[in-house]
């Protein structure tokens, strides 16, 4: 990215503004990235561990196999499920609160025994499954917020910073040999007078 500048004071002004805006905004864009990074690597650590949770529940669901056959599955179903929004290092990401199940009354009596287990296994199936897909979403966000912050300190550190130093640096540079030129040629133009009055004296 080329940075466009005039060589005049005004431009140099304006550069050093941008230069120091970018200086100071570096190290909170640095901080937002590391709390970012730390939140993509918890985030997912909870989803492996989620994982293994609703495995580990799929393979209870699967020992009961055989009885699965005799359950009504229209016995239970997921009526709404509650979110909110929580703030990670700026960016808002969606927050499970609480998922409400309906159960459809049974009778204790001619159900098999089993029912009421069977269908406090399945809530926490679901439940499981639902705050694992919430997990994988918000690592989506976060990993995205990441990718973007870790862009934008890149382009600072790498491109802009040192674009506004060179610019700069040329800026003073042309204005110094100009102040110079300027110098030398009043010396010039000084000596030049001094000759001509001895000349005409």
């Amino acid at each position: 990215m080329a940075i466009k500048f005039q060589y005049n004071k005004t431009s140099l002004q304006q550069l050093e503004k941008q230069l120091k805006v970018r200086v100071r905004t570096l190290p909170i864009i640095k901080n937002k990235e590391s709390a970012l990074r730390m939140e993509v690597k918890r985030c997912k650590s909870e989803a492996a561990a989620l994982d293994e949770k609703l495995e580990q529940e799929i393979l209870a669901y699967e020992t009961m196999f055989a009885l699965w056959n005799e359950f009504d599955p229209s016995l239970i179903k997921v009526s709404d499920v509650h979110l909110g929004v929580k703030k990670i290092a700026g960016v808002r990401v969606p927050l499970l609160e609480n998922v409400d199940f309906e159960i459809r009354p049974y009778s204790l009596f001619n159900a098999p025994k089993w029912y009421s287990d069977g269908v406090h296994l399945l809530k926490t199936l679901a439940h499981t499954a639902i705050e694992r897909e919430f997990t994988v979403a918000k690592l989506g966000l976060l990993e995205h917020a990441r990718k973007k912050t870790t862009q934008k300190v890149n382009l600072f550190e790498k491109v802009q910073i040192p674009g506004y130093q060179d610019a700069l640096r040329k800026i003073k540079r042309f204005m110094e040999d100009e102040e110079n030129l300027s110098k030398s040629s009043q010396k010039i133009m000084k000596s030049h007078q001094e000759s001509r009055k001895e000349a005409g004296a």
